[in-house]
């Protein structure tokens, strides 16, 4: 039986010192049929184990389901981390953060008002056991003391930013036992104030997560943890982007200069993204800290290995640290044919977001949550009557509203801009098409509702009664069947919104491409169904990752949902992404 454990000094693996030499991938925002790809590509840079984090609200995107296969397959990923002679760390949380939808912490949880967050809550803990038992299920059998790849089990997640509970800590570890994890337990956090203290247990391998002046963190850590083997649980070395920003990077050089910082020091190290990858559909997440602020589709992350797994200069310039230190194989990457880019093609069907009907009930009382449709991430539909014009005023907009009088556009609400009042010219029936941007992922505002937030003001007298529905983008045949042909004329003459519209492309098979939408101005677009993810003209991001296995041979379907209208009916692919400025 292989062993894993912490010494006095080092990481004892079958009681030799070994160092970790680690690299995230998230297999929840990589095509499962490119995961093989992404792990040798971490082998030939140097390292020798595999990081991921488990997000409950997409295992659970329903109270009762656990959903564990296609891109879900955590078992399959662990497996092909150990088919390639690698070790692996899991970070379950529950919560995760990572710029992932609600920090991963699922939205109908938080529709029972007294279940806490991040806490020993008593309804908080049942929920967080039941999933928690689903995740080992998957986990205790790949551990290393078992023949598989899993060397260390993260509790929780930088806890000691948001609270220091220590009994829900404690039931954390208790019931990780409990349920059969015998390789090391650890906590991670940032090496400021007492977060370290506040966000683990004395009995708890401590780490730190930072990105620069590595000597000064872990001096810090050593402080507070005399012994052990000091680790940065997560070396970050990109950043993340949210709309209407730069797209961030770090100088390749001085991130390998504080790499070598850290493998001199003797330090264990997870870099923190190896591999970013996609937010597809509607799992990004947000900030707010004061203004709200949603992360793109693309969390690229400026690593090693781009979103579309192209080695970068950061990928040589970290592996030529690595092999200062370590022995690395001698097979090197290469950068892939990229496939050749097509011809421009434009949209020939199209059908209005709200000509087909939704499942909308009738609330009675004050405008309600958006959590009440039983649907918990996209776009919603409210309606009520409306007896004359006015202000229309709510207490807040969570996260952008379109309204729309008797069909007509009447105007547009932003969370992010702070609005919270429209002038509606008359009466008549109001519609309001709602879109969730991204849960809040750090900080005091997880678990919160979405949608417009009451009471609903018209003149001063409130407004109740409101029909609410969720839009069902999951599948598009409603849509597809609904749409008519667009008449002939210039590609120039756009396409209305909101609105759904259609486009067929031939492919010889499959194949990575960059999805170009200039002249289109927000929304998301699908590829034979599978939801790419949003756009949005403001940028930083122009284009979007069309993984090659979502390509098939012969005839494909490009499918976008439009918001405000485009102005015009072509799209194309590229051959690489735009990601926009970056900082100067």
């Amino acid at each position: 039986m292989q062993t894993f454990a912490i010494g006095r000094q080092d990481f004892l693996l079958n009681d030799q010192p070994f160092r970790i030499l680690s690299g995230a991938i998230h297999y929840f925002r990589v095509h499962p049929d490119q995961w093989a790809d992404r792990i040798e590509k971490a082998r030939l840079m140097g390292l020798n184990t595999i990081e991921t984090y488990v997000p409950w609200n997409e295992h659970s995107p329903v109270p009762g389901a656990f959903v564990c296969d296609g891109g879900l397959d955590l078992g399959r990923f662990l497996d092909l981390v150990a088919d390639a002679g690698m070790q692996a760390i899991v970070r379950p949380g529950p919560y995760i953060c990572a710029e992932w939808d609600n920090g991963g912490l699922p939205a109908w949880l938080f529709t029972d008002p007294t279940v806490g967050v991040r806490s020993s809550e008593a309804g908080y803990l049942a929920a967080v056991s039941s999933y928690m038992e689903s995740v080992l299920e998957i986990v205790v059998p790949r551990q290393i003391t078992q023949g598989g790849p899993v060397i260390m089990f993260q509790i929780e997640n930088e806890y000691g930013a948001y609270g220091s509970d220590k009994a829900y800590l404690q039931h954390l570890v208790d019931l990780s036992k409990r349920l059969g994890v015998d390789v090391p337990l650890f906590t991670c956090d940032q090496p400021f104030g007492t977060m370290i203290e506040d966000g683990s247990l004395p009995e708890l391998h401590k780490t730190g997560t930072f990105g620069s002046r590595a000597d000064e963190r872990l001096a810090f850590l050593r402080e507070r943890q005399p012994t052990g083997p000091l680790m940065c649980a997560e070396f970050w070395n990109g950043w993340f982007d949210n709309w209407g920003t730069h797209h961030h990077t770090t100088d390749a050089a001085a991130s390998a200069a504080e790499l070598d910082a850290l493998l001199t020091a003797g330090a264990s190290v997870n870099i923190y993204m190896f591999h970013g990858g996609t937010n597809f559909g509607f799992s990004n997440g947000a900030n707010d800290k004061g203004i709200y602020e949603p992360t793109i589709t693309s969390y690229d992350y400026d690593a090693p290995l781009s979103e579309d797994g192209q080695p970068t200069a950061k990928y040589f310039a970290f592996r030529d640290v690595i092999a200062k230190h370590f022995p690395v194989p001698s097979e090197v990457p290469h950068r892939r044919t990229p496939v050749p880019e097509s011809s421009v093609l434009s949209v020939t069907s199209s059908v209005p977001l709200l000509s087909v009907p939704t499942t909308a009930q009738l609330v009675p009382g004050p405008v309600p949550p958006v959590e009440v449709t039983g649907q918990y991430r996209g776009f919603y539909l409210y309606e009520a009557s409306l007896p004359s014009g006015g202000v229309l005023s709510f207490s807040g907009i969570r996260d952008r509203a379109q309204f729309f009088l008797d069909g007509v556009p009447v105007g547009v609400l932003s969370r992010e801009l702070g609005e919270r009042a429209v002038v509606i010219p008359g009466g008549g029936r109001l519609q309001v098409l709602l879109e969730d941007q991204g849960r809040v992922n750090y900080g005091q505002r997880i678990g919160e509702a979405k949608g417009l937030i009451g009471p609903a003001m018209l003149n001063g007298v409130e407004i109740i009664d409101w029909e609410v529905g969720a839009v069902d983008v999951n599948s598009l045949e409603a849509y597809r069947s609904a749409a008519v042909t667009l008449p002939r004329g210039s590609a120039s003459a756009g396409v209305a919104g909101p609105s759904v519209s259609f486009a067929t492309f031939d492919a010889d098979g499959p194949g990575d491409r960059f999805l170009r939408l200039d002249g289109w101005t927000k929304g998301n677009a699908f590829i034979n169904g599978f939801n790419l993810g949003r756009y949005w003209s403001r940028g930083p991001q122009r284009t979007l990752y069309v993984p090659g296995p979502l390509i098939r041979e012969g005839a494909n379907e490009l499918a976008i949902l439009e918001l405000h209208g485009s102005a015009t009916r072509q799209v194309s692919f590229a051959v690489g992404p735009d990601l926009g400025p970056e900082e100067k």
